[in-house]
Formats: C-alpha cells, sequence, structure tokens
C-alpha cells in the first residue's frame, strides 16, 4: 500500500493534518502570538500600534481595579468549585443506584449543559428578579424577604454561582458517574463483610478511588473559572459598583470599548500566567492525594 513506510508514511500523515495544522495556526496559533506583541505595544485598533515596552504590564500592577477583578475572579471560584464539585458527586451517586426513571433523570440533569449560556443567563436573570421572580417568590413561602439579587453587591456573586453550579452539574456529575461505575464492587462487598458502615465505605472506598476523577475535573474546572464571562456579561455586566467585574470582562472592557488593544492583550497574558502557574501546582500536588491504583 502507498505510504506505508519511510518518507512515503510521512507524506501521507502530513497530508490528512495539513488541514487541521492550517487551521490552528490561523486561528489560533497566529493570534496568540500576535496577542504577545500586542501586549508591549499601545493601539486602539485605528492607528500605528506603538511600541512602549513593559508598560502595560507595570499598569496591570498600579491598576486597582485589576486587582479587584482578579479578587472578584477568585471569590467566585472558591464558591463555584466546592458547590458544583459536591452537589454533582451527590448526585451522581443516586443516580448509580438503581431506580426506576434513572435513564430520564441522567438526561434531565444533562440538558443545561447542552443549552446556551445566553438562554440560561437570560432564565436565571428573570428568575433572580425581585419583583416578579420565581427565586424571592419561593422564598416568601417561609417567610423570607429575599434580596435583590442582581442589584445588590452582597448578593449578585452569589446569583452568579447558584447559576453556574446549575448549569455546570450535569457536566460533571457525568464525569463522576464514569468514576463511580469504574469502581469494582468488590470493594464494597468485602467492606460489608466487615461490617462497614455506609459512611465508612464512602470516606475509604468511594472518596480515595474516586482522586484521578476528582483530579481531573479540579484541572478542567479550574481553568474554566478563571475564564468565566458569559453568565456575568448577561446577568451584571460587571455590576453593581464592580462586585461582579471577573479577568476576561476586563480585559473585554479594555479590548472593545475602550479600544486599548495593548493593555488588554497584557492582561490576557497575566491572566494566562495565573492558569498555568495554577495548573502546574495541582500536577505537582496531585502526587500526594490522587491515587491510580485500584
Amino acid at each position: 500500500m502507498v505510504g506505508d513506510k519511510g518518507w512515503k508514511k510521512w507524506l501521507v500523515i502530513s497530508f490528512f493534518l495539513l488541514p487541521n495544522f492550517i487551521g490552528f495556526l490561523v486561528f489560533i496559533g497566529i493570534p496568540i502570538l500576535t496577542s504577545l506583541g500586542l501586549s508591549f505595544t499601545k493601539w486602539d485598533l485605528l492607528s500605528t500600534p506603538e511600541f512602549i515596552g513593559f508598560d502595560n504590564y507595570k499598569g496591570i500592577i498600579e491598576d486597582t481595579e485589576f486587582w479587584s477583578a482578579l479578587k472578584n475572579t477568585l471569590l467566585f471560584i472558591i464558591a463555584y468549585l466546592p458547590t458544583v464539585l459536591i452537589v454533582a458527586l451527590g448526585i451522581a451517586m443516586l443516580l448509580n443506584k438503581n431506580m426506576k426513571g434513572r435513564a430520564f433523570f441522567r438526561a434531565a440533569y444533562f440538558i443545561p449543559v447542552v443549552s446556551s449560556w445566553v438562554a440560561v443567563s437570560l432564565i436565571w436573570k428573570w428568575l433572580f428578579n425581585p419583583a416578579y421572580g420565581l427565586v424571592n417568590y419561593f422564598l416568601s413561602w417561609f417567610g423570607f424577604v429575599g434580596p435583590d439579587w442582581l442589584q445588590d453587591p452582597q448578593w449578585a456573586m452569589i446569583a452568579i454561582v447558584l447559576t453556574s453550579v446549575w448549569k455546570d452539574t450535569g457536566f460533571v456529575m457525568v464525569l463522576f458517574l464514569a468514576g463511580l461505575q469504574n469502581i469494582s464492587e468488590t470493594y464494597y462487598e468485602a467492606a460489608e463483610i466487615d461490617g462497614a458502615s455506609p459512611l465508612k465505605k464512602f470516606l475509604h472506598i468511594t472518596i480515595p478511588l474516586l482522586t484521578p476523577t476528582t483530579f481531573f475535573i479540579l484541572i478542567i474546572s479550574l481553568i474554566n473559572s478563571f475564564q468565566v464571562f458569559d453568565q456575568v456579561m448577561i446577568m451584571t455586566e460587571g455590576g453593581p459598583a464592580g462586585s461582579t467585574t471577573v479577568l476576561v470582562q476586563k480585559i473585554y472592557n479594555h479590548a472593545f470599548r475602550y479600544f486599548e488593544m495593548g493593555y488588554a492583550s497584557a492582561v490576557s497574558w497575566v491572566l494566562f500566567l495565573i492558569i498555568f502557574i495554577v495548573t502546574l501546582i495541582q500536577n505537582r500536588l496531585q502526587k500526594r492525594w490522587v491515587d491510580y491504583e485500584q
């Protein structure tokens, strides 16, 4: 067969890889390298870019709004990540049991994942409305007066977190479900013979054997959380009083509202470095708690 070995083999491989490589180069590789170059310039999209060295990066250090956006992003991650992990694991364990309508509930919990962020954000914006939203109406059943969720600086980020958890729980649940189904029943049978309680089986079998899945979820969830944007942009636009302004929104504002492409590129690279360092630390620490032997 033509191309089975030698240079012909690599020619055939290159032929099939070329379209994908060209697409990567044009739409990802070149824009990324261009943004790195732009981060050392002052450019308003109309005039010729002016080289200014590290001024954009110095400006980031002195920019209080950048630190505020970073703090809001970290607050979002601190509230979102544990919540989505706990909720998704609970649902996954429930749907891992033999129960009636299990396939229906698995599909139902996954529907928000395939819904667009625009639709989800608009629905939750209506649900959180203090005048006619269902959230405050539900709270009134128990005698509580709900807050003005999206206009109160103390509650706006919580509303963003709740929306994000609702949207992403199905995806994390599917991953946990796959991890649970990979745990051999023999561990649980041996534990039952030894008289282990359900709690001990959960703590000493399920949790340790789920650590590879948990590690994978932590990696992708953290990377996605640092890039939170859509729901913030649609539900609050960073308000009220900047309480929900996150890093990606700051990049968007500087690039397409203030036309400071150089500064926006610099913030983008700082965000990339933060994500890169956090991922490296996670990868380093996984040796201490992830158990790959089953």
